[in-house]
């Protein structure tokens, strides 16, 4: 594939088509608080928002802080999530991350990345989701959304979630990350499909890379 990842002016032309095709793009998991984030993120890995919307919508009417998840229990908390992925996994981690936040930050979500990453259960995307939707934080959290889109327009070629981060935050200004992120997002999950592509209803066919070489 022709690669062309580091060419801002490229890369300005996919953003202001994307921006102008999703003007509503944002975090499409409910949440009313950094916290409530910080458990749907953990939540959504392998899972769609809209699953993990139904599920939190019942978790967090009983329980949205750390203390009251810590008092469901493991076995409370997974019959809470059973619907979901991972489920035993999940509650053993947020159990243990609910913990750590009533013991060592009282109770509160940190906004700092790194203080969010020694959590249980939460890895670079999940707490760059956090830090730039409840926090308002410049983030590019990478998921396989973002990773599928970004090597098909050509814009980034990193092997690894972390390498294509870096590369997309070189070439977008920092004051964009945030939004870069959702619209990559948006345009993974409704036009740029892992199996079937729409290409012919994509804003940016005729900028993709991918695309020109299919012709």
């Amino acid at each position: 594939m022709t690669e062309i990842n580091g060419d801002q002016t490229y890369a300005n032309l996919i953003f202001k088509a994307l921006q102008k095709e999703f003007p509503d793009a944002h975090c499409e998991l409910d949440y009313h608080s950094p916290f409530e984030l910080l458990i749907a993120t953990i939540l959504s890995a392998q899972c769609t928002d809209e699953r993990v919307n139904i599920v939190t919508a019942s978790l967090f009417n009983e329980a949205n802080t750390p203390e009251s998840i810590i008092a469901l229990g493991q076995l409370g908390l997974e019959n809470k999530i059973r619907s979901l992925g991972l489920f035993h996994n999940k509650a053993k981690n947020i159990i243990a991350a609910c913990r750590v936040l009533v013991e060592d930050f009282q109770g509160q979500v940190p906004e700092e990345l790194d203080l969010l990453r020694q959590l249980p259960g939460v890895g670079r995307k999940t707490a760059n989701v956090v830090v730039s939707n409840a926090f308002g934080i410049p983030a590019l959290a990478v998921d396989t959304h973002v990773f599928r889109v970004a090597h098909r327009l050509g814009i980034a070629n990193g092997k690894t979630p972390e390498k294509v981060e870096q590369e997309l935050m070189k070439i977008f200004s920092r004051e964009n990350w945030t939004l870069v992120h959702h619209l990559l997002i948006f345009q993974g999950r409704r036009i740029c499909l892992a199996r079937n592509p729409r290409c012919e209803e994509c804003p940016v066919s005729h900028l993709c890379v991918t695309y020109k070489e299919k012709q």
